[in-house]
């Protein structure tokens, strides 16, 4: 193809990006990214009884978030603010209105779409009908049969319209998806959708047939669950006489019970995966790999963007669900937790360290830098997500409290387990400060421990955590330091005695 690729996104701001929405954005992105095209951002705001307040704002942040580029269209600026940038605009629909009026009126006048005057009430009347006889519900054409006459004088008459597609009886519709192949559908199956309601504003099939064909649109991707409406499009670019885009289906996400994910019934908010510390190198990553394959005998599953985009081809595209499996994209965020820089880590861990009470109330000692990055030292190999940070050892920023009995190490007496706890104090104190080091701590409390490690160890960590799971006591050592660790060990020491 010779013609230059866009590709759009055109959300609506009525809520929050769902996951599924996202990896059908993703596609359409790396592909034009594989391609040198253009990726736009389009707001299809003429539902405006359903508009959210913010919504916009936070779609736009969140395409800045996982770091998807927008090349042209609805954009933030430096400072937060919408704007718009390129030569195809506006690109907001409600900016578009006129447009698509003309449009609408331009298919009356070559016979491809007609005035309907069917009140609500009557339409109910012909699904309740339609349900009882085992119909499958559409509307019926009961306005097709007036005259353009007719029709004018009932407008002028004041009663209130919708403009519908007229379409054709008797027509196979055929069509070619990169991805499903050549589909074809009866036009009995086809209802005559509304192209313009009551009051003014388009339907999503005229707006984005519209804006797609005036913005030079060259691949329309879309759900596979959208598959079953492409008919309407085709149409609508048959009786405007527009080459149409490519269409570009791809298979739905779905949950573990099979059924498409769902914004009611799952988790599904990019927001929320944000908030619940996963990096947006991880969501990219993972998602890609939801529908999509590098190649026959790939294997790697670790890729970045540029890896992603220099391998994404629409062969590779699976027509099968895609199982949205939260372990996997876990462990595909704890490998990218695993290559953060401890600065890089220290610096994203911070927002979600600053929303924890434990956190907050620590003494300052344990929020200096250096502090914080001994603790991320200790927790990084075992982070599934940032919102983790300090949360399973909450025993490095907090006063521990714990039952004696938990310091024993299998039957050891009391005796016994107070000179292991005196042993392990002395040799920690005879560690000088400049030696604190979890190579130097090792080496002297296995010394001391020689055959019987559970019986010095095991002690010890408990009295350094107060936990029955924790780090190794050389790094709860090594964290704490020397004073606050020896503090600890009189603690448990004053608990025996």
């Amino acid at each position: 193809m010779n013609k230059k690729i866009r590709v759009r996104f055109a959300p609506s701001p009525t809520g929050f990006i769902h996951i599924g929405n996202l990896r059908t954005v993703l596609f359409g992105y790396l592909f034009a990214k594989k391609n040198n095209g253009t990726f736009i951002v389009r707001i299809e705001d003429t539902d405006q009884n359903r508009e959210v307040e913010g919504a916009l704002e936070k779609v736009l942040e969140m395409l800045q978030w996982i770091n998807i580029v927008t090349d042209e269209g609805v954009m933030l600026d430096s400072n937060g603010k919408v704007l718009e940038k390129g030569e195809f605009g506006p690109y907001i629909q409600s900016k578009r209105l006129d447009l698509y009026k003309r449009y609408a009126q331009e298919l009356v006048e070559k016979g491809h779409a007609y005035p309907c005057f069917c009140s609500e009430e009557r339409l109910n009347e012909v699904r309740e009908r339609q349900k009882t006889e085992g119909e499958a519900p559409k509307y019926d054409g009961y306005c097709r049969k007036f005259s353009a006459q007719e029709a004018q004088e009932k407008i002028a008459n004041g009663e209130k319209y919708v403009i519908r597609m007229k379409v054709p009886e008797e027509k196979t519709i055929t069509f070619t998806d990169l991805v499903y192949g050549e589909i074809s559908i009866e036009s009995e199956n086809v209802d005559d959708q509304v192209l313009i309601k009551s009051d003014g504003f388009p339907t999503y099939f005229l707006a984005v047939v519209v804006d797609d064909h005036l913005m030079e649109i060259s691949h329309i991707f879309r759900g596979d669950d959208w598959l079953s409406s492409a008919p309407k499009l085709v149409l609508l670019y048959e009786f405007f006489g527009w080459e149409m885009p490519a269409f570009v289906h791809v298979p739905n996400v779905i949950s573990g019970n099979g059924k498409k994910l769902s914004k009611r019934r799952d988790s599904v908010s990019v927001e929320q995966f944000k908030q619940d510390g996963y990096l947006p190198e991880a969501l990219i990553n993972f998602l890609a790999l939801l529908g999509w394959n590098p190649g026959k005998g790939e294997t790697q599953e670790i890729f970045s963007i540029a890896e992603i985009i220099q391998k994404f081809d629409l062969a590779h595209v699976h027509k099968a669900g895609a199982v949205f499996d939260l372990k996997k994209l876990d462990w595909i965020n704890a490998q990218y937790i695993k290559k953060l820089s401890l600065d890089e880590l220290y610096q994203k861990s911070l927002e979600f360290l600053a929303q924890k009470d434990f956190y907050r109330n620590a003494s300052d000692d344990k929020k200096t830098e250096e502090y914080l990055k001994k603790v991320l030292t200790i927790e990084q190999e075992r982070l599934v997500n940032l919102s983790e940070v300090g949360e399973y050892n909450r025993f490095f920023f907090t006063d521990i409290e714990y039952d004696k009995e938990m310091l024993r190490w299998k039957k050891i007496t009391d005796q016994e387990l107070i000179e292991s706890l005196e042993k392990s104090k002395t040799v920690l104190d005879e560690i000088p400060q400049e030696n604190w080091e979890i190579k130097t701590l090792e080496e002297k409390l296995f010394a001391a421990a020689g055959d019987k490690k559970g019986d010095l160890l095991w002690p010890l960590r408990v009295a350094l955590s107060g936990a029955q799971k924790s780090p190794s006591p050389m790094e709860l050592a090594w964290v704490l330091g020397k004073s606050e660790s020896l503090k600890r060990l009189y603690f448990a020491l004053a608990k025996l005695k």
